[in-house]
């Protein structure tokens, strides 16, 4: 490793590997010492920088939420609809992987059971910030009911989501559906 590049430090690389682990593998299934030997580091980094697994699933899913937040989407100043049909395009991507095992924060979110646990907050929090994410590109294509438009829009997405895992790859019908509700509702 040169001079110049550095090795990610014990909680970035926590971080990865339960990106990694977790979403491979499942959650129950991966234990402290395997995130451990997987990132690299000893136990006590670990509880140094996290109370505990339950905060390193939180920061997991928190750091995939910012990645998928650029998910597909085109940019500000590409027209509504290319913005939404961009992040179904963009799921189709994902979908045509092996590894895929559809969204993170649903498959936390099932496998932990308990709503009021950390990361099923967390994994609410997202789905709410994207279900806020396609009322916005609702309400930039002047449509008028804004809000159920994105609340549809998010169950495509986890229904296409779930699909994928199920039949093993594509969702290219998601986004005829997709453009069947932006045209009902004149988005």
């Amino acid at each position: 490793m040169s001079a110049t590049t550095r090795k990610p430090g014990a909680r970035d690389r926590l971080v990865a590997a339960a990106e990694r682990l977790f979403y491979a593998d499942g959650i129950h299934a991966v234990g402290v010492d395997r995130l451990c030997a997987e990132a690299e580091v000893s136990k006590r980094s670990l509880y140094q920088h996290f109370a505990g697994k339950d905060d390193v699933i939180v920061a997991m899913l928190e750091a995939r939420g910012a990645a998928l937040r650029s998910m597909g989407d085109p940019g500000a100043d590409a027209p509504p609809r290319e913005r939404v049909l961009g992040v179904f395009d963009a799921l189709e991507r994902a979908a045509q992987d092996d590894g895929f095992r559809g969204c993170p924060f649903v498959g936390a979110a099932t496998e932990l059971k308990d709503p009021a646990h950390p990361a099923s907050v967390t994994a609410r929090q997202h789905k709410e910030a994207l279900t806020a994410w396609f009322a916005e590109r609702a309400r930039e294509a002047d449509v008028a009911e804004p809000d159920a438009l994105a609340l549809q829009l998010t169950l495509l997405f986890d229904g296409a989501s779930a699909y994928a895992v199920v039949r093993g790859g594509s969702t290219a019908a998601t986004r005829q559906a997709v453009g069947i509700l932006l045209d009902a509702h004149g988005a």
